[in-house]
């Protein structure tokens, strides 16, 4: 089956930002950041809006035509970033400001994130939960990967259960370093995939 990609643009911000929410509502990470159901139902899109403000202005985001899945990628450069990311303080901002792990949950990933090679960055990829299990984010990554080897460009990025790190190892990541443990939550998994060829 064929997936058809396209660029989003401006116009699909909102869209996209709702498919991160139905795809994340029950992430352990989102399940951390915002323990109460009715809470994060509440505020979840606004918080993952981020995200694809983000990737519209600084990087890409793949989108299937038919609106099942979304990837956001950000082509990160070598070398320490110049001055500090304010990232994680308009997640908070935008959308929760009591909430301090809406902050801290973007520092501490900043952390870990590796800064020796320049790198494409999989900031996030959502299927819709209705979609999922069919290959959809495997043949949504894929040209990006191939473009990745043909290149000689690693990438990178967090899995957010064991369940997606295991797929992320299909595709060729490899854990890299140990594993992030939020504060009284669960475990993120920073994955590092060589290019291969």
């Amino acid at each position: 089956m064929v997936l058809e990609i396209r660029q989003a643009d401006q116009s699909d911000r909102d869209a996209v930002a709702l498919l991160l929410d139905r795809a994340f509502r029950t992430d352990p990470v989102s399940t951390w950041v915002f323990p109460d159901p009715e809470h994060r139902a509440a505020v979840h899109a606004r918080f993952l809006g981020v995200f694809v403000d983000v990737a519209l202005a600084g990087g890409r985001i793949d989108y299937a035509v038919d609106g099942s899945a979304a990837a956001l990628w950000l082509r990160v450069p070598a070398g320490e970033p110049e001055g500090e990311d304010e990232t994680p303080a308009l997640m908070r901002a935008v959308a929760d400001p009591d909430n301090e792990r809406c902050e801290l949950v973007g520092r501490l990933m900043g952390a870990v994130h590796p800064t020796a090679e320049e790198h494409e960055y999989l900031l996030m990829i959502a299927v819709d939960p209705e979609r999922q299990g069919e290959g959809l984010g495997s043949r949504l990554i894929g040209p990006v990967l191939e473009r990745c080897d043909r290149e000689g460009v690693p990438a990178y990025l967090e899995a957010s259960s064991e369940r997606s790190m295991r797929l992320y190892e299909r595709l060729g990541w490899e854990r890299t370093g140990e594993p992030l443990r939020l504060p009284d939550g669960p475990q993120v998994w920073p994955m590092w995939r060589k290019p291969r060829g």
